[in-house]
């Protein structure tokens, strides 16, 4: 058993070539101190998310070796999707998990933020705990132009990059490299094609649109099935459970007679943020995780 886990959850620009995408993840198979969890592609977003788990050291090299590859098969000028994206590595995120603090996963993502820099010539900007300035710990800030913008982006004091040349990747871009606490990626797809039904509903429930406090949303189109998707980033779920966004969605949703046709968790999840959803929706009293037949057998 692994002893001290950090979680790291990258995500590439590549949601179409499933060939392109395996030769991204092989860096995470079969790697000793590493194990690969899960990983998920959108053809939509053009956008693919991988969970893996491992000892920092392993778990580094890991990382490395797969920026690597993704750097070397995506190419951003050809690149088109719903998801925005500053890079063909656009984020990665370290979480601690059991025998590490905030203050370890913060110098291991700038460990890796500068070796990144070097080994690839990668322009990268350190985000949320990691982040040198507090302008620079948004991601969505951090992102905003998107790749297409990034020259003239880095010509500003403000956004030169804290590893690496202010020049973008010709074809790779920059990316965001960070620590941060768990988050749960959740998506409520709506019955309407409209995409500014969606963009609508998303400003309203977010943060910086007087919504939910931890609640990051933007409207995505789901072409290929005809409806939209309010794309949630849960950045705290201890603070913002689940179903407060599932139901602000559907309260917001009627003023355009839309309903819900479903959801999705892209990724992993925590087992808490789910029983606090089950919990109340079945109207449960009282009952705590401990009665989870799954977390009394691990204790």
């Amino acid at each position: 058993m692994i002893d001290r886990i950090i979680e790291c959850v990258p995500n590439f620009s590549e949601g179409r070539d499933l060939q392109k995408l395996d030769r991204i993840i092989a860096p995470f198979r079969a790697r000793k101190g590493v194990k690969l969890l899960d990983y998920s592609n959108d053809e939509d977003h053009n956008r693919s998310v991988v969970t893996v788990v491992g000892e920092p050291e392993a778990l580094k090299e890991a990382v490395l070796d797969a920026i690597g590859v993704a750097v070397s098969v995506i190419d951003l000028n050809l690149h088109s999707g719903q998801h925005p994206r500053m890079g063909a590595v656009d984020v990665v995120p370290f979480i601690p998990i059991r025998n590490v603090t905030m203050t370890e996963a913060i110098a291991l993502s700038r460990e890796v933020a500068a070796e990144a820099a070097t080994r690839y010539g990668l322009p990268v900007y350190l985000y949320e705990k990691s982040a040198t300035a507090p302008h620079r710990e948004n991601l969505a800030a951090v992102r905003k132009g998107e790749f297409e913008g990034l020259t003239e982006k880095m010509k500003s004091p403000d956004w030169k990059p804290d590893y690496g040349a202010p020049l973008p990747h010709p074809t790779a871009g920059a990316v965001a490299i960070g620590a941060r606490s768990p988050l749960v990626a959740y998506n409520i797809n709506l019955n309407t094609p409209q995409l500014c039904i969606a963009t609508d509903i998303a400003k309203k429930i977010r943060f910086i649109g007087g919504g939910l406090r931890y609640c990051k949303a933007m409207g995505v189109e789901l072409k290929e099935r005809g409806i939209t998707q309010v794309s949630i980033n849960m950045t705290d779920y201890t603070h913002t459970a689940l179903y407060r966004a599932f139901e602000l969605v559907r309260i917001e949703a009627r003023r355009y007679g839309v309903s819900i046709v479903g959801s999705e968790i892209i990724g992993l999840v925590p087992m808490e943020a789910l029983i606090d959803t089950a919990s109340y929706y079945l109207g449960l009293e009282n009952f705590s995780m401990h009665q989870v037949l799954e977390v009394r057998m691990e204790e």
